[in-house]
């Protein structure tokens, strides 16, 4: 019986590790992978049911979602990486699986009994509490490692001892039963808003993603990306930033991007003479845009909605334009570095036909076009998705490769399980933080402290939330960055003028780019690891390739007619059109060619005439477009000169 439970599981145990700690875990074999396999199916199915039919109240949505969480996780990832190839867990890890099970369904178990009682509380549930944050604080150390639990810990020591510092971050004090009960056995902590979107939203997406990826969609999207961009001057660099985009659509993942479509696009373009540093930065830096690119964004974008209050397909609507302009600026960047170093495209004649390519795929894009629709009818998020994946699965069956039968259905469920096993535990850690936070009002404290130190200078705050959105992401996977910081930075933001979504967009954007820059830059090291290449100098790469990038968030702050806040379709084309300016002149001067090869002078020109453009405003615009022009005319001219003495 255990033999087809073990091809059900989606991996192989001989594949290499990867460099980040989320694929890390163990290859179960036997009755343990039945038990992981049935334990992935229940959660799936439990997660559409609810979805699509019956929701449940939150605490017992969300303590079941963590139990399951918790208890698979300690099956599947070590206490140590030298366990990581044992293929059945040891003992002490199943007890850490059955404990985590018990601390989450003790709320199903006892849910009527606790509203009974609100605010009065046993001992048992002292005793559960504390055991709930041990184990969650275990499993984010084994999936995210020692960081996002040292700054968890910091804030759980801070609400406990905090009132014995002196000056502005004092405050009253709080008691350890105080402390147990807001963050486990109410609403907020643990089981706060990050986890409760964790279990309402972003499993369902991660579900319809898998879903997606078996119906040969990122084939699909990498097929069309050749065919577009193929022939062009640094055609397989543009056709990785056009397939990233794309498959962007559907995973909100920077380094299962990078892994996925660079296994394929990196080979490519090493074997045409691309530099492995340059190769993995294109990838690295396109996959990371993938977090920002509508309709299925980053899990931080769905606890966005709880934040703002607004319909995630809002947040859609408005994180589009940016994500499209940072897509631009990348693909900028190859362009002008292919032209300068006379990288060439792909023969025609080995590239597929972009008439056959959408013919014969086009439809697979169907469950995406749907889901937009669905959310603009009104429908929610999750119960958007469950009837977009219900279409996915039936375009599935039009061809014979990618039909799913009961075992693909369970690798599919499988895959999606243990790809939301580190969000949960990171959601339920950011919880830990937050609800540390709201019980000592420290953010609102760094909230004012952050404004008064940037003199109420817009800029500076802003240069203050970048630094601090890339430091933590860093560290802490994006979301719970974007958590954090969405608790006390965006306020501040807000303090100064900028419009809420613009506000936490920014913070969002910053804790994305983080996974591309140095020192830690995991989605760079996922594609240097391909690469074979030098993982710094490939950030360093990357970092310059994404640079145009790095504005865009500055840009939508100083103009929220890019995130459609005031926006009228004039507005917002003048505003695409001056920005996507100012980027070619960037790209061209950071790279230093356009049509031949720029002077110094050039160059420094066309960065600062970019950087007006960038700033919107009509005085600036007009100076930095004719800054711009009068560059390119200068170079139009040497063109002539050199054609004319030929």
């Amino acid at each position: 019986m255990a033999a087809p439970f073990e091809q059900i599981l989606n991996y192989d145990a001989k594949k290499p590790v990867v460099l980040d700690r989320e694929s890390l875990f163990r290859r179960l074999r036997g009755t343990w992978a039945f038990i992981f396999v049935i334990g992935c199916v229940f959660l799936a199915v439990f997660h559409v049911w609810t979805a699509a039919a019956t929701p449940l109240a939150p605490q017992l949505q969300r303590s079941i979602h963590l139990a399951m969480g918790l208890s698979l996780l300690f099956l599947i990832y070590p206490l140590r990486r030298q366990d990581i190839h044992r293929d059945t867990p040891p003992w002490y890890d199943v007890i850490l699986a059955l404990s985590g099970l018990a601390a989450g369904f003790y709320h199903v178990i006892f849910y009527q009994d606790l509203l009974a009682r609100t605010g009065i509380h046993s001992t048992m549930d002292f005793v559960v509490a504390g055991a709930a944050v041990i184990l969650v604080l275990e499993a984010t150390r084994r999936v995210a490692g020692w960081p996002m639990v040292i700054v968890a810990v910091g804030f759980l020591a801070y609400a406990l001892w905090g009132n014995h510092l002196p000056g502005l971050f004092a405050h009253r004090g709080v008691s350890l039963q105080r402390l147990l009960e807001h963050t486990y056995l109410g609403l907020e902590g643990i089981m706060g808003i990050p986890l409760g979107v964790s279990a309402t939203v972003i499993f369902i997406y991660l579900l319809f993603a898998q879903v997606l990826e078996k119906t040969g969609i990122r084939q699909f999207f990498v097929d069309l990306a050749l065919a577009l961009t193929g022939t062009s001057p640094g055609g397989p660099a543009k056709a990785a930033v056009v397939s990233s985009a794309f498959e962007g659509t559907i995973s909100g993942s920077s380094i299962a991007n990078t892994a996925g479509s660079g296994s394929f696009t990196i080979p490519m373009m090493k074997s045409l003479g691309y530099r492995p540093e340059f190769a993995a930065a294109v990838e690295a830096s396109a996959s990371t845009g993938g977090q920002i690119m509508p309709p299925i964004m980053g899990a931080a974008a769905f606890v966005m909605v709880e934040f703002l209050n607004v319909p995630y397909i809002e947040i859609a609507k408005a994180a589009a334009i940016p994500a499209l302009l940072y897509f631009t600026g990348v693909f900028l960047m190859v362009h002008f570095q292919a032209l300068r170093d006379g990288l060439v495209g792909l023969p025609r004649q080995s590239l597929p036909k972009l008439g056959e390519v959408v013919l014969r795929q086009g439809y697979l894009v169907l469950p995406l076009v749907l889901i937009f629709w669905l959310m603009n009818a009104g429908f929610s998020a999750a119960k958007a998705a469950v009837w977009s994946m219900a279409l996915a699965l039936i375009l599935g069956m039009v061809k014979r490769d990618t039909r799913m039968g009961l075992r693909g259905l369970f690798q599919t469920m499988e895959a999606a399980t243990r790809t939301a096993l580190p969000v949960i535990a990171a959601c339920a850690t950011a919880g830990i933080i937050v609800g540390a936070v709201t019980l000592t009002g420290v953010g609102l404290k760094l909230s004012a402290n952050m404004v008064d130190l940037a003199g109420n200078s817009l800029i500076v705050a802003l240069v203050f939330t970048m630094i601090a959105s890339l430091v933590l992401g860093m560290g802490i996977p994006t979301t719970a960055t974007y958590i954090v910081l969405a608790t006390m930075a965006a306020p501040a933001l807000e303090k100064l003028g900028v419009v809420p979504i613009a506000a936490h967009l920014f913070v969002f954007y910053f804790g994305v780019v983080a996974d591309i820059t140095p020192p830690v830059a995991l989605a760079v090291y996922a594609g240097a690891a391909i690469a074979n290449s030098n993982p710094w100098q490939t950030a360093i790469e990357s970092v310059k390739l994404a640079l145009g990038a790095f504005l865009v968030p500055y840009i939508f702050v100083l103009s929220p007619v890019l995130v459609l806040v005031g926006a009228t379709p004039l507005l917002v084309l003048q505003m695409v059109l001056t920005s996507v300016m100012g980027m070619v002149a960037l790209s061209a001067g950071v790279t230093g060619f356009w049509n031949v090869r720029l002077s110094r002078v050039e160059r420094v020109a066309l960065v600062a005439g970019g950087l007006l453009l960038v700033d919107p405003g009509l005085l600036t615009d007009l100076f930095g477009a004719g800054t711009v022009v009068a560059v390119y005319l200068s170079q139009r001219m040497r063109v002539l000169r050199v054609t004319s003495a030929l």
